[in-house]
């Protein structure tokens, strides 16, 4: 697992993913899945490589989704322990790979997490740069608020992590600040 780089990640999303609002996706979960690396003392390029290649099948098969993953990866050479990891975030939702590890629930917890982030920091003249978890929490409490990122799923996670939101999404933000100009949210000139 340890050989696998961000580096190796983007090579394989370049070949799946042209979209832009989905590489600005990959590289929020990517972030946030460093910050969390951190967190946890592991190994920080293995998280975000992990989370930048998460939805390497979505853009061909956004119906399909995760189901089309194994065949990917194996094709590129990744190992069953990192493909396991990529599936797992899928789990309850489109398939019922068990996240397991810290790494795992993590990926299943900020993807829909990163959302929520990401339109925060949006709607704030100075982007993310000034975001702070007590004006963050407003609007993860807000249902109707970046309403496509399930908060139960978030829930979960967190719960999976003996972890609370409020300090998971404090982690998100403080990973994705340093990918503010890749993501886009730097303040507004």
């Amino acid at each position: 697992m340890a050989d696998f780089t961000l580096e190796k990640a983007k090579s394989i999303i370049a070949k799946h993913i042209t979209e832009p609002h989905l590489i600005v996706h990959s590289t929020a979960v990517s972030a946030a899945m460093g910050a969390m690396a951190t967190h946890f003392g592991e190994d920080k390029e293995l998280w975000e490589a992990i989370g930048y290649l998460h939805d390497v099948d979505y853009e061909k098969w956004p119906e399909e989704h995760l189901q089309h993953t194994e065949e990917i990866l194996k094709e590129e050479g990744i190992s069953d322990d990192i493909i396991h990891a990529v599936l797992s975030h899928g789990y309850a939702l489109v398939n019922d790979v068990k996240p397991e590890t810290n790494l795992e629930k993590s990926l299943y917890t900020v993807d829909e997490l990163t959302g929520i982030v990401h339109a925060a920091a949006r709607m704030r003249p100075n982007g993310i740069t000034d975001l702070e978890i007590g004006s963050f929490m407003k609007k993860f409490k807000d249902k109707k608020f970046a309403a496509k990122c399930d908060r139960d799923v978030i829930q979960t996670g967190c719960d999976m992590l003996g972890m609370e939101v409020k300090d998971v999404s404090e982690l998100c933000i403080a990973g994705m600040k340093e990918y503010a100009a890749e993501l886009g949210i730097l303040p507004k000139e």
